[in-house]
């Protein structure tokens, strides 16, 4: 199979099951989620993508950008199958998210990249931001 047999495209909605199917592939999905909330997850995000195979319609990769739309954006939860994985799919996922945020004017676009995947994201434009640390909130210490 080709990547000719994939297509990429900005969706407003998609089937629940399979973005569960991706989370869970990407390591991301926890029991206590709710699988009805998917729908409100991609309505909620500024852009949303999924790379689907063209033969059987299910989603095979996707990806998502968290904005207000105006300033700052950030591209999260990508992830491709991994028996479609080189096949520049993550590529034209990231195009894609990357462009829509540009055609609304943002211009700083950031993501948080996994361990090891650093080299996937270099030769798209992104670069490490020195003097930056990502944190993530566990919880506020007992007062």
């Amino acid at each position: 199979m080709s990547a000719d047999d994939i297509s990429v495209a900005l969706v407003s909605s998609w089937d629940a099951r399979e973005i569960v199917a991706l989370y869970r592939a990407g390591g991301w999905w926890k029991d206590e989620y709710d699988p009805a909330e998917v729908p409100r997850l991609i309505s909620g995000s500024f852009a949303f993508v999924v790379a689907a195979d063209k033969n059987t319609g299910r989603a095979v990769g996707m990806g998502r950008v968290i904005s207000d739309g105006v300033s700052d954006a950030y591209i999260q939860d990508l992830v491709v199958l991994p028996g479609y994985r080189r096949r520049d799919l993550g590529t034209a996922m990231i195009s894609l998210l990357v462009r829509r945020c540009r055609d609304a004017g943002i211009s700083w676009i950031a993501l948080v990249a996994e361990p090891d995947s650093e080299n996937f994201y270099l030769p798209l434009g992104f670069a490490r931001m020195e003097g930056h640390v990502p944190l993530i909130y566990r919880g506020a210490p007992d007062a």
